[in-house]
């Protein structure tokens, strides 16, 4: 028997989304989570994202792509700026923009201030999500008081308690935003988590280490430029790192006496670069100091903090 009634197909949907918000609120936590890889670095410390990094979810009729972005902040150095420079790419990028606040730490009056450095950035053309992060340290009265502060100050299209660490919340985030995204076929093929390549999450490890050991101006004042990146077959990966700060001091304190801070550095980082790669590796660093690097453009660019 013929049927020439048309079988109806779930459109694919396929675009950007952009996490954004104040330092520290649990932005590239939550891109982590909903990519279920860990593929942006996370410390307690605010500041810790520099660049726009790039995780790809891809399900049977969608692909997200989230870009895990700088928090918000005045710039101080040209750094700060590059860094600003790519929230508003990513911004003019995404299709749907997730704003972030982390409700176990701010009050109702800093809401009001989070608003309107989300307006500096941000008109009212693409669709906003609130999400409101850490529910899982909070009352049910905080969640309410926090939806009703900040739906009174901006017109959120979706508002979403979450827990970014324990996944509450993340898989009807998910399944809702998949409904403002254009109908598109997949960007990247499914099998691909990012674009970045390996030696960008290799420097994004080792500074990851470099927050996680070290306090006050040491983590903010380095950065990590991967020289050499060597694959060999049947023996071990041979990575060549240089970090670089921007005074002699932070030099010493970086090696510390007799090199043990920098060789405590390598061990942490070699191994969960070993662990992110699938490979041995055997990582060499260096600890250089480039005077005044984040107000240098030659420097920035060099770094991929800036355009070339």
């Amino acid at each position: 028997m013929d049927d020439n009634r048309e079988i109806s197909e779930t459109p694919f949907h396929a675009g950007y989304v952009a996490i954004i918000g104040e330092p520290n609120v649990g932005k590239s936590t939550l891109m982590n989570t909903l990519v279920g890889e860990k593929i942006s670095i996370v410390t307690p410390k605010p500041q810790t994202t520099r660049h726009r990094v790039l995780g790809i979810l891809s399900e049977q009729h969608a692909q997200i792509i989230f870009l895990d972005t700088p928090g918000f902040l005045k710039p101080q150095y040209k750094l700060h700026e590059a860094m600003m420079k790519s929230v508003r790419a990513a911004i003019g990028d995404a299709d749907v923009l997730f704003f972030m606040i982390d409700l176990a730490k701010i009050k109702s009056e800093q809401m009001a201030e989070q608003i309107t450095a989300l307006r500096s950035f941000v008109n009212d053309a693409k669709p906003v999500f609130l999400l409101i992060n850490k529910i899982d340290l909070c009352t049910k009265q905080d969640v309410l008081m926090a939806i009703a502060v900040c739906s009174s100050s901006y017109a959120f299209k979706e508002v979403f308690p979450i827990s970014a660490l324990n996944r509450n919340g993340t898989k009807e985030l998910i399944e809702n935003v998949i409904r403002f995204l254009p109908e598109h076929p997949p960007f990247y093929p499914t099998d691909v988590i990012s674009e970045h390549p390996e030696r960008f999450f290799v420097s994004e490890i080792i500074r990851e280490k470099i927050f996680e050991q070290f306090r006050d101006e040491i983590p903010y004042s380095t950065t990590v430029d991967i020289i050499a990146f060597q694959e060999q077959k049947g023996r071990k990966d041979v990575i060549n790192a240089e970090i670089y700060v921007e005074r002699d001091s932070q030099k010493g304190i970086l090696i510390g006496k007799q090199g043990k801070a920098l060789k405590e550095i390598g061990q942490h980082a070699r191994k969960d670069i070993e662990a992110f790669l699938g490979r041995a590796v055997f990582l060499e660093l260096h600890v250089k100091v480039r005077e005044k690097w984040r107000q240098k453009e030659s420097w920035l660019k060099k770094l991929g903090y800036t355009s070339p």
